[in-house]
């Protein structure tokens, strides 16, 4: 099986589609893009977002890619009273962060911060929702 790689189009158009959900919405946010090794690919910072968000939007899209789901799960464990997934490193667990799949293989993953998380997480599907099913 060949690895399979984001490519710059690609996050061109899962920025793009989560952009204009966040317009849409008029929810001003940060947006992170980051490919399968968790490096940065694209951050935009809407002019009037606290830059508190900067680092939680990458962090959601790390933590999204690195262990290949939602970062509401580690958002629900912690709400089930599980509190040693805390000790993981770099553990962002606040929805609002997506893996981006195509053909089963996680390429990626989208991190959204700025507004309610169930939101940041609206936004974030809508980006990841571009991608060919997986």
């Amino acid at each position: 099986m060949n690895k399979r790689i984001l490519s710059l189009e690609e996050v061109k158009r899962v920025a793009a589609a989560a952009e204009a959900e966040a317009l849409r919405n008029q929810w001003p946010v940060v947006i992170a893009i980051v490919d399968d090794g968790g490096h940065l690919m694209y951050l935009q910072r809407e002019w009037n977002v606290q830059f508190g968000s900067v680092e939680v939007a990458i962090g959601k899209a790390r933590v999204a890619a690195a262990f290949k789901r939602p970062t509401k799960a580690w958002e629900e464990r912690l709400a089930e009273n599980r509190p040693g997934y805390l000790t993981m490193p770099g553990l962002v667990a606040l929805e609002g962060g997506v893996p981006l799949i195509v053909q089963g293989q996680v390429i990626g993953g989208i991190g959204v911060s700025g507004v309610k998380s169930n939101e940041d997480a609206q936004i974030a599907r809508a980006g990841a929702g571009v991608l060919e099913p997986s």
